[in-house]
């Protein structure tokens, strides 16, 4: 075949597949209206998860698997917009790892609210304003985003789903690496980047700033100067990246919480967060955990916070495999119940890690 003859053939296949993309969007148009008069939320993880993991397996190249989950979160993230206005809070600027999470998880078509703080993520949701929240809870290098954690305590929403975002760090400047006099980088970057710093670049006086979009945004205005940023900072304020990969930890990875209103049906490979308060009693944490041990409920993560409201009172973070509405966990969570002052159901939602 000539050149021409596999345009020919491209351009067939193309009409063939936007009249595909266009009945698919019918169909979920259609669904999306059973959920609205159900008073269903239209954003289903489990459902979207099933999606991708099903087309994964149908995938028999040559495209690999990840540039086809790309394509059908676009293609998902263009229905979802179609179904309903959609407005995605997150804890800002724009161009920081969170807002990069959140793309991740609902595609470029939605709209994006970056806020200041957490605790407005989670009031924009609370009060409507926003559909879905994603914020920060958890870094494999510098440990538990604990004023996420807290906010859990007062709130009636609901952990919907989770991203795990590989944090990618790089040097980003308009400069040579030899000219650089001044680096701008978050507290959290610099625990992360510092060993890499302290040999690259051991003169170069730091400057700590509130996000990494900020470091980008002041490197891209100041001579010798640069910035430890992602990808998507570089690529929003015009910086060349001088160094892929600066973390100390190549496996360096964060953890991002999707906040919703109501938490998805058992998918078969969950997790459960609970938060519970223990008497103040000998033994009672060991009674407390208990009940994870009876019914062989894997415990993944357990962190403890002061309640604040008492002087040596502590609030108890768990994740544990299996969704609140399995049979175990919701025979251990009766039995966490009598031993503990307080517990509450943070949320249920697809184990994607």
């Amino acid at each position: 075949m000539s050149m021409q003859d596999y345009r020919q053939a491209i351009d067939k296949l193309d009409t063939q597949i936007v009249k595909l993309l266009n009945e698919r969007t019918r169909q979920v148009l259609e669904i999306g209206a059973i959920k609205v008069k159900a008073g269903q939320e239209i954003y289903a993880p489990q459902r979207e998860r099933a999606v991708l993991e099903r087309i994964c397996r149908l995938n028999k190249g040559p495209l690999p698997g990840e540039a086809l989950r790309a394509i059908y979160r676009e293609i998902m993230s263009s229905a979802l917009a179609a179904e309903k206005p959609m407005s995605i809070a997150y804890l800002g600027p724009e161009a920081t790892f969170t807002h990069q999470a959140a793309l991740h998880r609902f595609g470029t078509s939605l709209t994006y609210n970056p806020l200041k703080t957490i605790a407005e993520v989670f009031n924009e949701v609370g009060k409507r304003r926003a559909e879905f929240g994603v914020v920060p809870v958890e870094n494999s290098t510098e440990g538990v985003v604990t004023h996420t954690l807290d906010m859990f305590v007062d709130s009636e929403l609901k952990i919907v789903a989770q991203i795990v975002l590989p944090v990618q760090h790089c040097l980003v400047s308009k400069m040579a690496k030899n000219q650089i006099k001044v680096l701008y980088t978050h507290p959290q970057t610099l625990a992360q980047c510092r060993g890499w710093i302290q040999r690259n670049l051991p003169l170069a006086e730091i400057i700590e700033t509130s996000s990494n979009a900020r470091s980008a945004e002041l490197a891209a205005k100041e001579k010798n100067t640069a910035a430890i940023a992602g990808l998507l900072a570089a690529e929003k304020y015009g910086l060349p990246v001088l160094e892929h990969n600066v973390q100390d930890n190549i496996n360096n990875a964060t953890r991002f919480l999707v906040l919703g209103r109501e938490c998805g049906k058992p998918t078969g490979r969950d997790r459960t967060s609970l938060l519970f308060c223990i008497a103040d009693k000998v033994g009672a944490l060991h009674s407390s955990l208990a009940p994870f041990r009876r019914y062989r409920i894997n415990m993944t993560k357990i962190e403890s916070r002061p309640s604040k409201r008492r002087a040596w009172e502590y609030y108890f973070f768990v994740d544990c495999d299996g969704h609140q509405q399995d049979p175990k966990v919701a025979k251990a969570i009766v039995e966490l119940q009598r031993h503990c002052s307080f517990v509450k159901v943070m949320g249920s939602y697809p184990n994607t890690e």
